[in-house]
């Protein structure tokens, strides 16, 4: 399957019956709409309810479209070995893997307040499902959409499970193949037709080298109905406005409040000022890409003029005078008679007499009597 060109059929529906776009929590996005930007959270509100408050409100304050928390059932996702499995270090908020865990995991009444905040705040809300259990908690909040982690691009009953909710569907795509993103696109796609498939590199940071951002080219024209995005490692803001500019209408990028706290993500996160600056520019690279045609722009008409050029007297000519081009002069201000007129000119007579830099117009001239 990976080795041929692939059109996926939209779930009850013809392959060309829709166009690349996603309705999420009211939001279209599609090729001609700004970038959906998802302040990723995960676990950096360090298990506080008061913290993951600030970061929605920080979120809204930079223009983020959306935050994302992640949720696990510890207890069933990890095997016995790796839940009771030391981890103590600086990063650490439990002697086991298993208490780490568990010290950062939300639950109902937190999921619940913060909900009713993003509402406030006019943020959209919503997390990762890591298993069944975690995917049926966030059903039974009524999320307005369900985020597939990369480590989960195999998990075929957990695609199917999401997908049956019938709700967006944002799936990440790191360390897959592409034969292992067509079989998870078309197990999703057979049950529901709302999905975004975002370009990622599982490495956290990840290196220029390892963006491989021209997947996201690759994804748009294999998957020619889906919106295709890109959930951002990156060390900072300048790959997902690539990103943006080669099609991706999605960009997930970790948030932060403050680099230095403890627990891994937090070094790779955007803190507020870079997440305000990456969403200010992706919102200026749509405008400023403009509509493809070339034009003299209102903005240039100043600067045009200043260092534009026209065509003046060289020297003081009479009344009666035919133009030679030794006559002329091109000079700024360009706010006369065109240098691209200079051909038609010469050899045209002057109707009335010029001092040297006067403007050359064409009602000071007339055509010169035709020889008898």
């Amino acid at each position: 399957m990976s080795g041929q060109a692939a059109r996926w059929p939209a779930a009850g529906s013809s392959p060309t019956a829709r166009s690349r776009e996603l309705l999420l929590d009211g939001r279209r996005i599609a090729d001609d709409t700004d970038c959906y930007v998802i302040a990723e959270v995960g676990h950096n509100h360090q298990g506080d309810l008061e913290t993951a408050r600030q970061l929605l409100q920080r979120a809204k304050e930079c223009g983020a479209d959306a935050v994302k928390l992640q949720k696990r059932s510890n207890r069933t996702l990890y095997t016995a070995a790796m839940y009771e499995r030391p981890y103590e270090h600086r990063n650490s908020f439990g002697r086991t893997y298993g208490e780490h865990r568990e010290f950062l995991e939300f639950g109902a009444n937190e999921y619940a307040e913060l909900q009713r905040l993003a509402r406030r705040l006019g943020l959209t809300f919503f997390a990762t499902a890591f298993d069944v259990a975690s995917a049926d908690f966030l059903a039974s909040l009524d999320m307005p959409a369900y985020k597939v982690a990369s480590g989960d691009l195999r998990n075929l009953p957990l695609l199917k499970h999401i997908a049956q909710f019938q709700k967006p569907v944002v799936i990440s795509t790191g360390a897959g193949a592409l034969e292992d993103v067509d079989r998870a696109v078309e197990t999703i796609l057979r049950i529901n037709s709302r999905l975004a498939i975002l370009q990622c590199t599982a490495a956290y940071p990840t290196d220029p080298e390892d963006m491989h951002l021209r997947v996201i080219e690759t994804f748009r024209g294999r998957y020619p109905q889906q919106v295709i995005g890109l959930s951002d490692h990156y060390n900072g803001i300048s790959m997902a406005l690539a990103g943006y500019l080669l099609g991706a209408r999605i960009v997930e990028k970790h948030f932060t409040l403050n680099h230095a706290w403890q627990g891994t993500d937090h070094a790779l996160s955007l803190e507020p000022v870079g997440m305000k600056k990456m969403v200010r520019d992706l919102r200026n690279v749509r405008r400023a890409l403009g509509p493809g045609t070339k034009q003299v722009l209102p903005a240039e008409r100043s600067a045009s003029i200043k260092m534009g050029k026209k065509l003046v007297a060289a020297h003081a000519l009479p009344a009666g005078h035919v133009l030679g081009e030794a006559d002329l002069a091109i000079k700024s201000p360009g706010d006369g008679l065109q240098p691209t007129e200079l051909d038609t000119i010469i050899g045209r007579v002057l109707l009335r007499p010029v001092a040297p830099d006067d403007d050359i117009t064409l009602d000071l001239l007339a055509r010169p009597m035709p020889s008898v």
